[in-house]
């Protein structure tokens, strides 16, 4: 191909896949790996694309964080779903740590009649948690404006008082390659301390989650299970390679 040609295929296939790996492109167009990593070079100074460890995302997608309000009407019925369907692992006598996500959220209306402990960092929580009597707990630390998660030094020093059986945390995307990413550091860190303190971890993840690559890391997928909605065999086949898969049907 042609560095034009294949400069427009690159860009077609990122906006197919949302993400994309050197080696995918490097296999489809025959070219040399350092070809290819010279052309995602010169399409990231185009700002076409974003490049991340060993690939690309389309641009400012990996940074990007909505606010709760715009997050919670997106896909709402399937995070219903998926929140029953997460709830049903929430054992009488539990404690439990509810990141603040708008999918861990969904869980509460679910715990109600179960006799639990939860310490969450989500202000958006507290309020629900505490109008169907669960006995709650909130961490400290920096509100963010557009989440309403806490985060920071003290949230991690509030974590470490505590031991959970299993923490719930919602991400922004999975990736068999990248694993469980978010847009902020600091959200990334409650999440993996979190998950670090807890006997099971779990993962709450619809289907627009799958492929997507955010800005920062929280943990290999082989740290959490995966709970999701739905998923394409072929993908599904490839996420139980890297960690256990519970699908909601």
């Amino acid at each position: 191909m042609l560095t034009n040609e294949r400069h427009e295929f690159i860009l077609n296939l990122l906006a197919e896949k949302q993400t994309i790996k050197i080696q995918d492109v490097v296999d489809a167009t025959a070219a040399s790996e350092s070809t290819i990593r010279r052309d995602l070079t010169e399409l990231e100074n185009q700002q076409k694309l974003e490049r991340v460890f060993g690939g690309a995302v389309l641009p400012g997608r990996n940074l990007m964080e909505q606010s709760v309000s715009d997050k919670s009407t997106q896909h709402l019925q399937e995070k219903i779903r998926l929140a029953k369907f997460a709830a049903s692992f929430v054992q009488e006598g539990d404690s439990v740590f509810l990141d603040a996500g708008t999918t861990t959220f969904q869980m509460i209306p679910f715990l109600k009649d179960k006799n639990i402990t939860v310490v969450t960092n989500g202000l958006t929580h507290v309020d629900l948690l505490n109008e169907h009597g669960i006995t709650t707990y909130l961490t400290g630390g920096l509100m963010k404006s557009r989440t309403g998660a806490l985060v920071g030094a003290q949230t991690a020093q509030s974590l470490q008082n505590y031991r959970f059986d299993r923490c719930f945390l919602g991400v922004n995307g999975i990736h068999e390659e990248f694993g469980y990413t978010t847009p902020d550091p600091e959200e990334a860190a409650v999440k993996r301390l979190a998950s670090s303190l807890s006997r099971k971890a779990y993962v709450l993840a619809d289907h627009s989650k799958y492929n997507k690559v955010s800005f920062a890391k929280i943990m290999d997928l082989a740290a959490a299970v995966m709970v999701v909605d739905k998923m394409p065999e072929d993908i599904l086949a490839v996420m139980e390679k890297k960690t256990t898969v519970k699908v909601e049907s």
